[in-house]
């Protein structure tokens, strides 16, 4: 009786909304962090000679120049693991942290911010554009895989109804036939077509433009390029 009581006298705090939470952050969040993927992937391909955001790209460079009889150098050998690395390492944090959803975004916004200002401190301290093979290189590379790896497992981890922040040719997959759908809307293909066709083409522009912003970063700033996407990613994290 005494519980019942002092239940109705103070009761518990309720939890935010979650679901409005997540509308809102996928309105703005994805399309912030695919321009942050964009410039990551672009400066890491003109600098470190890998895709640092797109690891299917380094699988097919692999390939390729293994059975060419060109060995790859020891950042591409290492993108694909460190990035499963990475993945794991996000799920592990998420499970210590015992969140899940959109209260995930603040801690896992905080690492890739800090993973991404690793790179920065190390391309300006050891600037890797003059040796992308040497040791301190591979040591940026990883950092920035492992930013990237970051930011893709807490979108399916805090935002699963977000399209991709990197894997374009998926998006535009969906943004073809989501238009499609638009278009011609009597018996659609696919649901939601309007809704899913707002999403992917705000990501699509985002890592675009990241992609135009990091390139011309690169011939301008140099090793300094790596600012921007560490400017971005506060951004990120600060914005609430």
């Amino acid at each position: 009786m005494s519980v019942s009581i002092k239940s109705t006298l103070h009761p518990l705090p309720q939890p935010a909304n979650e679901s409005n939470v997540l509308v809102r952050m996928e309105s703005w969040l994805p399309t912030l962090l695919s321009a942050v993927a964009g410039m990551v992937d672009v400066i890491g391909f003109l600098s470190l000679g890998l895709f640092t955001a797109h690891v299917t790209g380094n699988l097919v460079v692999i390939a390729a120049l293994l059975v060419r009889g060109g060995p790859p150098n020891m950042a591409q050998i290492l993108a694909v693991p460190v990035f499963v690395l990475a993945v794991a390492a996000v799920w592990l944090i998420a499970k210590a942290l015992e969140r899940r959803g959109p209260a995930l975004a603040r801690p896992l916004l905080l690492i890739q911010f800090l993973l991404l200002g690793c790179v920065l401190v190390f391309s300006v301290s050891y600037p890797p554009s003059a040796n992308p093979h040497r040791l301190t290189a591979v040591v940026v590379a990883m950092f920035a895989v492992s930013a990237m790896g970051c930011q893709f497992a807490f979108l399916r981890l805090g935002l699963p109804g977000s399209p991709s922040t990197a894997v374009m040719t998926g998006n535009l997959t969906n943004l073809a036939l989501s238009l499609l759908d638009t278009i011609f809307p009597n018996q659609p293909l696919t649901e939601g077509a309007n809704e899913r066709l707002k999403k992917t083409l705000k990501v699509v522009v985002g890592f675009f433009v990241g992609c135009i912003v990091g390139a011309a970063a690169v011939s301008i700033l140099g090793d300094w390029a790596w600012l921007l996407p560490v400017v971005l990613a506060g951004a990120a994290l600060t914005i609430r």
